[in-house]
């Protein structure tokens, strides 16, 4: 027999041989049928439809909106419905799910499985992680069993049930991938929320349903999603439970959340900087500013100190400090140790509350939101909103436009170079994204007497003049700098040229219309008019 031969009649004795109930997640489904819930809300929404003119009708059609245009907006109202799934908590009929899921709704109910249904009080809501605590009429609820999220292993069996697309109860199987993961969705909950990382096949749906341990034991809630489907990639994540009871327990209480404060802004330490100031690996926060008279500053903390724990929990990364110090009471006094000037050190220190105006911000889109690595997408959960949330995304970016003022500066000739065929420039005439996107920045097409991409000499270039030429990396690329490639090209010689109005942009806002878009093109109005 061979040694291939081997392998597989071992392997399949071995699976002769393990017990079924290994794989049997049955009992532990069954006993959920109770206590896991869909959740629907409604809201009734504004939809300001406008129209805009000389925007290209391709962008809108990317979004699948209508073209807005400059005229007075109409204003009408209709009911946006979103579902997602929740859990019972408490027998006398506390539901737990997600704060997006419920977010703004002026109803909400919440289905059972057995299809009774009940509308829901929301007791409370808390952003920043991502918590909503709802109370229904009922005394004889089935709750979920909770367990220690503290407790939890990468590498554990997980299952996840919820309500994806409105399948309801729908039940998958993962491990826990990784714990403590700090990610940012805008909202900035990934700066109190350590998450548990799962692989367990999650979608739009699943926010705010239960995320069990083998046991059968709730150990997270569903929240977030990483995808440049929309769909699930393996890559979820869930509030650990016993963050989110912290909070359920305040919203009972008052309705609202406390949480901790320092009032240190910092970042990771590295290999090199913690080489240079002494220290024998690199961990800890790094504070390179304090805010003044908030806890840092009281307690003696100074830009430059590595906090490497928070009553001797080890601070590894800044988020670390971020999601120990904002699940700590208001007014705690809590010791810090720190590395300062080749030694460690002990600080007390008072944590303060985080202010209503740091809450405001963190829920503020960021200008640069690292949820958005390598082309992936963090999702809410929910099969709900995107229209809404697309079409509000749009009117926000078509205002910014708006509000940048062309009165009394003159509209400039603007050309735009997707690529060199040669020595010839292939140029955005009339009917082009390109003309589209010059119309965007309030300017006119040097060459939109003519319609498509076309070549064009240089000659014909420096008898149209532009004020302003904007160049794709692509058109831009072979050349050893700008100015390298506007001697070569001649295009020294025209006003662009002269003045320096000239702008380099990636290429596929030129060439498609897509969320970008908007964002470039105010960023080059901005620029083409300072010149």
């Amino acid at each position: 027999m061979t040694n291939k031969n081997l392998i597989v009649l071992l392997t399949a004795v071995i699976m002769y041989l393990l017990p079924a109930a290994d794989f049997d997640f049955s009992d532990l489904v069954e006993k959920q049928k109770n206590s896991v819930v869909n959740i629907e809300s409604t809201r009734k929404v504004s939809v300001s439809r406008r129209t805009m003119g000389g925007f290209p009708e391709e962008l809108f059609r990317e979004f699948g909106f209508p073209m807005p245009e400059y005229d007075e907006p109409r204003q009408s109202q209709r009911e946006a419905v979103s579902s997602g799934s929740g859990f019972v908590l408490s027998k006398d009929g506390y539901i737990v799910t997600n704060y997006h899921v419920v977010q703004d709704a002026d109803e909400v109910v919440v289905k059972f499985l057995d299809r009774k249904e009940f509308k829901a009080k929301v007791i409370g809501t808390d952003e920043l992680s991502d918590i909503a605590l709802l109370k229904i009429d009922s005394e004889d609820l089935n709750p979920v069993l909770v367990g220690n999220s503290e407790v939890v292993e990468q590498g554990d069996g997980v299952i996840a049930i919820g309500s994806p697309y409105n399948y309801d109860f729908s039940v998958t199987f993962g491990i826990i991938s990784a714990k403590g993961r700090g990610i940012t969705s805008g909202r900035g909950i990934g700066d109190y929320v350590p998450y548990l990382q799962t692989d367990a096949a999650v979608n739009r749906g699943n926010s705010g349903g239960p995320l069990f341990n083998l046991d059968g034991e709730v150990i997270g809630i569903n929240s977030q999603i990483y995808s440049r489907s929309g769909g699930n990639e393996g890559l979820a994540f869930a509030i650990p439970i016993n963050v989110a009871l912290e909070v359920v327990e305040q919203l009972k209480e008052t309705g609202k959340v406390s949480r901790g404060y320092l009032g240190v802004q910092g970042g990771e330490v590295s290999s090199d900087f913690a080489e240079a100031i002494g220290m024998e690996k690199p961990i800890g926060a790094l504070v390179r500013s304090v805010v003044p008279g908030q806890a840092a500053e009281l307690s003696g903390i100074l830009p430059g100190d590595v906090i490497v724990a928070i009553d001797n929990k080890e601070i590894i990364y800044f988020k670390d400090l971020q999601h120990t110090i904002g699940r700590t009471t208001p007014d705690k006094t809590v010791t810090a140790r720190l590395f300062r000037e080749g030694r460690y050190r002990n600080v007390k220190v008072k944590v303060g509350e985080l202010p209503r105006t740091e809450r405001n911000e963190a829920s503020q889109p960021q200008p640069k939101d690292p949820s958005y690595p390598l082309g992936l997408r963090l999702r809410n959960l929910t099969d709900e909103r995107d229209i809404e949330l697309k079409l509000r995304y749009l009117n926000e970016k078509i205002e910014q436009l708006r509000s940048v003022s062309s009165e009394g500066t003159e509209i400039k000739s603007v050309l735009v170079i997707l690529m060199m065929r040669g020595t010839s420039p292939i140029i955005a005439g009339a009917d082009t994204s390109g003309d589209g996107f010059i119309q965007m920045t309030g300017n006119m097409n040097a060459f939109a007497d003519f319609s498509g991409w076309k070549p064009v000499g240089i000659e014909n270039i420096l008898d149209n003049n532009p004020d302003a030429i904007i160049i794709t990396k692509r058109g831009f690329s072979g050349f050893k700098s700008l100015e390298d490639f506007l001697v070569k090209s001649g295009l020294i010689a025209t006003k662009a040229g002269k003045k320096g109005s000239v702008f380099i942009e990636d290429g596929m806002a030129m060439l498609g219309f897509g969320p970008r878009t908007l964002d470039v093109a105010l960023n080059l109005k901005k620029a083409i008019q300072n010149y």
